[in-house]
């Protein structure tokens, strides 16, 4: 079975402030793409991830906070790994931010 799609057709409606939706799963991994309208995380809110998460911005503007490390901010085109555990929050979003984001189940030793 083939699945494809394009990431940037059939986008969620303009209400909803953030969506995700897995474009693909397995046991060690999933993929999905993330859309989000001048979205951020609540007040006091982290991330804090059993698996790994590489982040590619494939259109927009966003600011990512890291807990251990400050702001990183993102243009089209940047991509940044996620370690497990590293708390981290979504700051602010441009009003139309697709991302690519991949999911890495961790690997016992």
């Amino acid at each position: 079975m083939q699945i494809s799609g394009n990431l940037f057709s059939d986008l969620p409606p303009l209400s909803e402030s953030e969506t995700f939706e897995t474009l693909f799963q397995s046991p060690g991994a999933r993929i999905e793409r993330i859309v989000s309208r001048s979205s951020s995380s609540p007040d006091g809110f982290w991330y804090d991830q059993d698996q790994d998460e590489w982040v590619l911005l494939l259109k927009g503007k966003a600011t990512l906070h890291f807990e251990s490390s400050g702001i990183k901010v993102m243009n089209e085109g940047d991509h940044v790994l996620i370690p497990r555990r590293c708390r981290h929050r979504v700051e602010h979003t441009s009003s139309e931010a697709i991302w690519l984001a991949v999911h890495v189940a961790a690997t016992q030793p």
